[in-house]
């Protein structure tokens, strides 16, 4: 196996013509050099340069070697500038598990900002429930995932991640358009209690989080249909078929339909962002203070998209924190399943 500093040699040489010359590139003694190439003679098993008295040039052999070396010089030179790129975040490969509403608006703002700074960043985003990804996670699949969590239905948590909080989700009333309650300004769930309901496949289990927030009012819904699919559910309130409770994030098409803010401190989901402590990739940091500022933007336009009135302590934009100081565990396997 050649020595790549004896290489060296041979390159400085054919580049300079003399020993002398390629001591002085190299910051060795001449001898040191001669030392080096006799070596390197030895090791190549043929001679590399024809000395005579007063001139010195390279064999073909060595020239050959020389060619060789200047192909492996170029080869370290990209590999040190490719690594510099990717320790400073400017080059490497960012894995985003995410939930399907978060990739409707706010998985977008944060990735268009991100690799406006970052274009040189692969990415590979993986559509998924939490309990799917998570594991994924833990097992080094993925750099982060957007998870979320109902207060209602509060889920085991997983101590191999920790979430950084990025926005609270309000549950929202959608009515059809003509419906006698879509004139008021805000509702409270007892008023819909009569109602027939489009409800979700629930968070764990068969019972949704709009179940246990009726029962904590004292009713039980009359449910028609369960969808995990907003569309549907939409589509199937705009028919008049029932009256639904829909996260905001959800509500991407909401012609045809009456939305209106309810009035109840736990209906609403908390959107956070899952790390793993110690995931040595450097554009990790940075992905997240995009989704962070994402967040913040995008809660501050739901609130006044869809509050009459200033928005409550449960669902106003929280304080902007970094992973390593706003960190809790993230959901385990039976993290919520609707998305």
């Amino acid at each position: 196996m050649f020595n790549t500093a004896r290489l060296q040699v041979v390159l400085e040489i054919a580049r300079h013509g003399t020993i002398v010359a390629a001591a002085e590139q190299l910051r060795l003694s001449p001898s040191a050099v001669s030392h080096q190439l006799a070596t390197l003679e030895q090791e190549a098993g043929v001679a590399l340069v024809d000395r005579g008295p007063r001139s010195l040039r390279l064999t073909v052999a060595g020239q050959r070697l020389a060619d060789y070396a200047q192909q492996i010089a170029d080869l370290m030179a990209a590999a040190r500038d490719e690594l510099s790129a990717h320790g400073e975040g400017r080059r490497g490969l960012l894995r985003i598990g995410f939930f399907a509403t978060a990739g409707a608006e706010l998985l977008p703002r944060a990735l268009s900002s991100f690799t406006t700074e970052h274009p040189q960043v692969e990415l590979a985003l993986i559509l998924g429930q939490p309990p799917e990804l998570l594991p994924r996670l833990n097992q080094g699949e993925l750099d982060l995932v957007v998870v979320f969590n109902h207060p209602l239905s509060p889920i085991r948590e997983a101590s191999f991640a920790t979430v950084s909080p990025l926005m609270a989700d309000p549950q929202l009333v959608v009515l059809p358009a003509h419906h006698p309650l879509a004139g008021r300004r805000r509702l409270r769930l007892t008023d819909l209690a009569d109602e027939p309901w489009i409800t979700t496949l629930g968070v764990q289990g068969e019972v949704s989080v709009l179940e246990l927030a009726a029962r904590a009012e004292g009713f039980q819904p009359r449910v028609r249909c369960r969808s995990d699919h907003y569309e549907v559910v939409l589509g199937l309130v705009r028919a008049g078929v029932g009256v639904a409770l829909v996260p905001s994030l959800g509500l991407r098409n909401p012609g045809g339909v009456a939305v209106r803010p309810l009035t109840h401190a736990n209906l609403h989901r908390e959107i956070g962002v899952a790390l793993r402590p110690g995931n040595p990739n450097p554009v990790v940091g940075s992905f997240v203070d995009r989704l962070t500022d994402a967040a913040a933007r995008l809660s501050q336009e739901l609130a006044e998209r869809w509050s009459p009135a200033p928005v409550s302590r449960s669902t106003a934009v929280p304080h902007r924190r970094s992973s390593a100081t706003a960190a809790r565990s993230a959901p385990g396997p039976n993290a919520a399943t609707t998305a």
